[in-house]
């Protein structure tokens, strides 16, 4: 067991996700367009820097960028990212395949960091932050779009259905200001309702200059 490498260890979450690849874009792509090209607005589309996206999936993501940008595309999934390389055909893009909760890059290396449908996927999304936090530079921005409750919020079908969800596709139970508690050098820019009536959140955070 490589513990470099922590989604290993989530052997029936690694399986689904290689099963469902072809599936993923029909069953994503449209209800969520809108919301994705809303959050990546926070994106400068003439300032050139770096950004990772981090749990890029199958690329969903790629047509709605500036091309301004150098990208590094990051997935876990193997099945995931060949998918999503045809979409960044007319991109700059580093593809690797890796962990969103260990990135293998040192500090401060992005102007900005997208995680995008990614922190109710990990097992551990504290961790996926705080690597996002780890390789952002100071002043530089993390752009969040998930499905979050919200504190103290019951959703007991949400919650009953998680010990399922997070084993072959996604969590349930995800709260983002306790994910937020454990990276105290970012701060909440702006936090705006996207989709389903508030539960996916478009969230823009800013790291804290030293």
């Amino acid at each position: 067991m490589n513990i470099r490498q922590p989604y290993r260890k989530n052997l029936p979450l690694r399986l689904s996700y290689s099963l469902i690849a072809p599936f993923y874009d029909w069953a994503i792509e449209r209800p969520l367009l809108k919301a994705r090209a809303q959050s990546l607005r926070g994106l400068p589309a003439d300032i050139p820097g770096r950004v990772l996206l981090s749990g890029a999936g199958t690329g969903l993501d790629l047509p709605l960028l500036p091309t301004a940008h150098r990208y590094t595309a990051l997935d876990f999934n193997a099945a995931m990212l060949s998918r999503a390389r045809p979409r960044g055909a007319h991109l700059h893009v580093d593809w690797v395949l890796g962990d969103s909760m260990v990135l293998p890059f040192a500090d401060t290396q992005f102007d900005h960091v997208v995680l995008h449908l990614i922190l109710a996927v990990v097992p551990h999304p504290e961790k996926c932050l705080q690597e996002a936090a780890r390789v952002l530079k100071p002043g530089g921005t993390i752009l969040v779009f998930d499905k979050f409750l919200r504190p103290r919020q019951h959703a007991w079908l949400r919650r009953a259905l998680n010990p399922l969800t997070r084993r072959i596709a996604t969590r349930m139970d995800v709260v983002f200001e306790e994910v937020l508690r454990e990276v105290p050098q970012l701060q909440v820019v702006s936090d705006t309702p996207l989709f389903a009536g508030g539960w996916f959140r478009g969230i823009v955070l800013r790291k804290v200059r030293s």
